[in-house]
């Protein structure tokens, strides 16, 4: 594990710190679409990405769904490190975008880690920061984007964050993540093949 963190965060912590965070975290592999937190539980520990994908999600009253943002590898979750500090329940839900590899730390260690390791503090606090940009862009892009500006723009970040041109995903899929009716993405998502800036083909869509 130690190797693992070496690569992805010893550009971010110091060596103390990646020992210990080997010594206590716990390497987890997941596929893709797994459930990795719900709303409404109490979480336990904080995500590291290693490698792979997230997409974080949040309800509504009704259960249905919102794309809030995505995680990559070197990141974790604003929202997480909320529930864990505050001992509270979720308010998101965290699914795999592709196949993942992570590392779990329990929140025992996280408010000693903000006080012995000045890279940890920075690390929280510039995540806080990142993901309340990306959540301002998705409140902006509801706010004030038609549902076709919103469908090219999500098209584009899920590509860039998988790094592949080619999303194998359902219309159902993308409609549950923009909040959104099967129908209505189905339309707007021929018209922009259309407008030959995407190709349609069956369970994937491609970026042209």
């Amino acid at each position: 594990m130690i190797d693992e963190l070496e690569k992805q965060y010893s550009y971010i912590f110091e060596k103390e710190l990646l020992l210990e965070i080997s010594k206590i975290g716990v390497l987890k592999e997941v596929p893709e679409a797994f459930e990795l937190i719900r709303a409404g539980q109490f979480v336990k520990s904080m995500p590291l990405l290693l490698n792979g994908v997230i997409k974080i999600l949040r309800n509504d009253n009704d259960g249905e769904e919102l794309l809030l943002y995505f995680l990559e590898k070197g990141d974790t979750c604003a929202m997480t490190l909320t529930c864990c500090l505050g001992e509270t329940r979720s308010e998101i839900k965290a699914i795999s975008e592709t196949p993942t590899k992570l590392i779990m730390i329990p929140i025992e260690k996280m408010d000693s880690w903000l006080i012995k390791y000045k890279s940890w503090r920075n690390f929280v606090l510039n995540s806080y920061q990142n993901r309340f940009m990306e959540m301002l862009d998705a409140i902006d892009s509801i706010a004030f984007n038609k549902m076709d500006e919103r469908l090219e723009k999500y098209l584009k970040n899920r590509a860039k964050v998988i790094d592949n041109n080619i999303l194998f995903c359902t219309h159902q899929e993308i409609a549950f993540d923009l909040h959104s009716s099967r129908v209505v993405i189905s339309r707007l998502l021929k018209s922009l093949e259309n407008q030959g800036k995407i190709k349609i083909s069956r369970n994937s869509i491609e970026l042209l």
